[in-house]
């Protein structure tokens, strides 16, 4: 029996010190996918993100051209949702955490939980650049890590090993910006008391919140011991100033998630239907995903929900983690010339290609991801244009050139209900994130549709015996289109295309019923096959 949920599907906010590329996409497609696929499910669903808009980087630049830190990021925020847009991902808002919420919610929560005796205040030590006058932020600071002696790690986490620590700790530390040898200098920080929460966050994070995948990651944590959590920065610093305080600063990753709230606070104001407390409250019976990287599995996995548990707010019900992208095997870095931003790719490539492809690489694991060109291309051309969008061309041609566009009333019946019996699978898929296992079966399904289509050989029958054209190549469109209400969430460029051409909306709850008697439009290219030569600019 299906139950309604109301759901809220968030990803990773972007730093709104660059533009979007390929590894925000990936993430942002990931999510859209399980967005539109819930959608068509008939579930209620809101998707929010927002631009990550304070740190040191946004400052440092814009002091560098000589502007104000908004002129910047209200550019890049700009630019964000443009680059969202022409890849499909809609939000249902787009937000910002340098936000009048956002304020509002990042001093309510630190005074709930500062009058709750979950923050403290201590006097620390601080890695300084006296070339510059800056407390350094950790991703300023680079040296060997203290856990796996890693070299050229930041200050906060070592990508390597995926420990975190203080940036003193540091062996051989570095001032990115000075490239000089920083000093220890002492300042009054406030600390969340994360040791406090140890009992909830071991109950919560055993609760079915976690893939089993991440679970033992986790546990290495606990094992070392849960440390106290500075949310204090220094100025100069680009963000919300402390009040009470003098040239202190609320850090960016205590702003940065509960802009996932005040995003949402933002949405709902907006639309009276919507009631932010039920969404937010404890006992709340909707639903919160989070789509993130495995680099920051610790700040939503500790962090966040012992926030939240502070507050009496509702906590995630599951987070969905993933692994990083490369390209052809290796990082994606600007100097190896290799990072492709959005907007790039769209000069030589289309946005539902990128989908299918990370589509068929995606599962509920949080193994890297790679893009390798040439299988790209070979994938979309052997895929998408030999075996789905060829389906529909070879059908087509017979019914609109013979039959008026009409759609015969005979069809296999049998063979319909064997492509109706795999919804079941897919659902599964679907919701599960087994997007590559999703994408296997509707290759399997394109295979037995163009092997009912060779066996029968319409153009050989075509002079001979008209009405079995007809049923066969009726029969071909119906497979066609079970196939792409398949594909819809994952491509939805090709979605519209087909249901244009269909004179049809596709849903899941109509392909149980196949399309009879129905009068099709002229068929019009759907998909173009990619040119290898072109696509391979893109890393040019």
């Amino acid at each position: 029996m299906f139950t309604k949920k109301q759901m809220l599907i968030t990803c990773a906010l972007p730093y709104a010190n660059g533009s979007i590329h390929l590894g925000h996409l990936l993430e942002h497609i990931q999510a859209d996918i399980w967005v539109r696929y819930n959608r068509m499910s008939g579930h209620e669903v809101y998707f929010i993100c927002a631009d990550d808009a304070h740190g040191t980087p946004v400052m440092l630049k814009a002091k560098k051209l000589n502007i104000k830190p908004e002129k910047i990021i209200s550019k890049i925020y700009n630019e964000h949702i443009l680059d969202f847009k022409n890849f499909h991902i809609i939000h249902d808002n787009y937000h910002s955490t340098n936000s009048m919420e956002n304020f509002f919610f990042v001093k309510l929560i630190f005074n709930n939980l500062k009058k709750k005796n979950f923050i403290k205040k201590k006097i620390i030590k601080q890695l300084y650049d006296s070339k510059y006058n800056i407390f350094l932020p950790d991703r300023f600071i680079k040296g060997e890590c203290p856990n796996c002696k890693s070299i050229d790690q930041y200050g906060d986490h070592c990508e390597n090993c995926g420990t975190t620590y203080s940036s003193i700790l540091l062996k051989n530390p570095i001032s990115v910006l000075s490239k000089t040898k920083p000093i220890l200098c002492n300042s009054e920080h406030y600390f969340f008391d994360l040791p406090q929460f140890y009992g909830f966050l071991k109950s919560w994070i055993n609760s079915d919140v976690l893939d089993y995948n991440i679970k033992n990651k986790i546990q290495e944590w606990f094992f070392l011991g849960l440390k106290q959590w500075d949310i204090t920065r220094d100025g100069p610093y680009f963000g919300f100033k402390i009040p009470k305080t003098i040239n202190k600063y609320f850090y960016v990753w205590l702003d940065a998630p509960i802009g996932y709230i005040s995003t949402f606070k933002n949405l709902c104001d907006k639309n009276p239907k919507l009631n932010f407390y039920q969404w937010w409250k404890k006992e709340s019976n909707t639903k919160l995903y989070h789509f993130i990287g495995k680099d920051i599995i610790y700040f939503h996995s500790l962090f966040w929900p012992a926030i939240l548990e502070g507050i009496n707010f509702r906590k995630p019900t599951k987070l969905f983690v993933h692994g990083h992208l490369t390209l052809n095997g290796y990082k994606m870095s600007k100097s190896k010339g290799n990072f492709i931003t959005a907007q790039k790719w769209l000069k030589f490539s289309d946005s539902d290609s990128l989908r299918y492809y990370y589509a068929s690489k995606l599962s509920s694991h949080i193994n890297d991801i790679d893009l390798n060109i040439n299988d790209f291309v070979f994938k979309i051309n052997s895929d998408i244009v030999n075996k789905i969008v060829n389906l529909a061309s070879r059908n087509a041609y017979f019914i609109n050139n013979y039959f008026s566009n009409n759609l015969s009333e005979n069809i296999n019946f049998l063979l319909y209900l064997k492509f109706i019996k795999k919804s079941e699978i897919i659902h599964d898929y679907f919701f599960k994130r087994k997007y590559s296992h999703v994408i296997k079966q509707i290759i399997i399904l394109s295979d037995i549709a163009n092997s009912y289509i060779d066996k029968y050989k319409p153009w050989l029958l075509i002079n001979n015996d008209k009405q079995k054209v007809q049923n066969i190549c009726s029969m071909g469109i119906n497979m066609f289109r079970v196939i792409i209400t398949y594909l819809k969430p994952i491509m939805p460029v090709l979605s519209k295309k087909t249901e244009s051409f269909l004179n049809y909306k596709l849903c899941f709850q109509n392909i149980k019923k196949p399309l009879i008697d129905h009068k099709i439009n002229k068929f019009k290219l759907l998909f173009s096959r990619i040119d290898i030569k072109n696509i391979k600019n893109i890393i040019k």
